[in-house]
C-alpha cells in the first residue's frame, strides 16, 4: 500500500469514527434529557408543584446538567421555571417563535394536551457556547405542567 493511500485510509477512518461518537453523544444526550423530565415528573409528585418548581428554578439543582435543563410550563406555554434565564418566568411564550419563525412551544404545548409526551425540534440560543444551535426537546405533561429538557444536536 502506498503511503498516499495509507494515509487517505486513517483520514477516512478518523472521520468515521468522529461522526460516529458525534452520533453517540446526540443519542446519549437525548436518553439522559428524557430521563431527566422523568425523574422531575417523579419529584412532582412525590413533592408538588411549589417545590418542584423551586427545585427546576436552581441554576445548580438537580435538574441541570452540563447543557441539560429541565424547564416548564403551564398549559398556556407560560413559563413557571427556567434554571438558565429567569426573565422567561411568568412570560407567555405561546407566540413566540424561533429564529426560523417555528412556534415551537405552541406545538410542545400541543403536543403534551394530546399525546401526553413526546419530542420537537426548533433553533434556540445555547447557554453554554452562546450560539444559536438545532435543539430538540423532551416534553411530557405532569399535572397542570409540561416538564421540559432539550438536548442540542
Amino acid at each position: 500500500m502506498s503511503k498516499k493511500l495509507l494515509i487517505a485510509v486513517v483520514i477516512v477512518v478518523l472521520g468515521l469514527s468522529w461522526a460516529y461518537a458525534q452520533q453517540q453523544q446526540a443519542v446519549d444526550e437525548k436518553a439522559l434529557a428524557k430521563a431527566m423530565v422523568e425523574k422531575a415528573a417523579a419529584f412532582l409528585n412525590e413533592n408538588g408543584k411549589e417545590k418542584t418548581i423551586a427545585e427546576i428554578n436552581k441554576p445548580d439543582g438537580q435538574f441541570v446538567q452540563g447543557e441539560l435543563y429541565v424547564f416548564a410550563y403551564d398549559l398556556n406555554a407560560v413559563m413557571l421555571a427556567h434554571p438558565k434565564n429567569p426573565k422567561l418566568i411568568g412570560q407567555s411564550l405561546m407566540d413566540k417563535p424561533d429564529s426560523k419563525g417555528k412556534l415551537f412551544r405552541k406545538e410542545i404545548i400541543d403536543k403534551a394536551k394530546s399525546a401526553g409526551s413526546g419530542w420537537v425540534d426548533y433553533f434556540y440560543l445555547n447557554p453554554q457556547t452562546g450560539k444559536e444551535e438545532a435543539k430538540t426537546t423532551y416534553l411530557k405533561k405532569a399535572g397542570d405542567m409540561v416538564i421540559c429538557c432539550g438536548a442540542y444536536k
